[in-house]
């Protein structure tokens, strides 16, 4: 019988032990929401929030329900431009980053 292993965990515990692996999460995610990919964006924020902030500390820091939280970073979630910027935000400083946006052109 092969050993076989949850993507979702796999990718969870990478990040926690892996901060560069982390910020390239965070970095995909914003690169998504911007180029209008939210649902696939929301999925890896939502593995980010587990990785690093935990939902139980992204509700104290974002003063939300964490099941609201949850409902936010679904498949189907529609969270609005304020609890994302408090999402991405209690993310940013958990790991210590910045973000910025650059335009290119596109081909």
């Amino acid at each position: 019988m092969a050993l076989t292993r949850d993507f979702k965990q796999t990718v969870v515990e990478r990040a926690k032990r892996d901060p560069q692996f982390a910020k390239a999460m965070l970095d995909e995610a914003a690169t998504l929401f911007l180029n209008g990919e939210p649902d696939t964006a929301r999925l890896i924020l939502r593995d980010l929030v587990n990785a690093t902030v935990g939902f139980e500390e992204l509700a104290a820091t974002t003063e939300k329900p964490s099941k609201s939280l949850h409902r936010m970073l679904s498949k189907r979630g529609n969270p609005n431009m304020d609890n994302l910027a408090a999402i991405f935000g209690a993310v940013r400083q958990k790991l210590h980053v910045g973000l910025v946006a650059h335009t290119v052109d596109a081909a």
